[in-house]
């Protein structure tokens, strides 16, 4: 069975700090939810949002970085696609001087 969360009874703030004492404390979860007054499954339920979250956030990043390395790359070709596009312009008026 479910259980729906009343997210009004408790602040982001609060919310936050739990998950902080939770993850960097040396207690376990269930000491640190019983001493703030909370069921355990509510701060489980938090830490796997948490969770969930953060390995969202690293895949976005992940990506982004793969794309900024795409983009560096292309744009690398591209300066030497122009540098190339350049020599042949110059190659092509020298041989037309030297064929009239």
């Amino acid at each position: 069975m479910a259980r729906k969360e009343n997210s009004s009874i408790h602040t982001p703030e609060f919310r936050e700090m739990a998950i902080k004492l939770a993850t960097e404390g040396d207690k376990s979860v269930a000491d640190v939810a019983r001493e703030l007054g909370l069921p355990v499954w509510k701060l489980h339920d938090w830490l796997r949002k948490e969770k969930r979250q953060l390995v969202k956030a690293h895949k976005q990043t992940a990506q982004l970085k793969t794309t900024e390395q795409r983009l560096k790359e292309l744009e690398k070709r591209n300066k030497q696609l122009e540098q190339e596009n350049e020599i042949l312009k110059k190659a092509a008026a020298y041989f037309a001087k030297t064929l009239l």
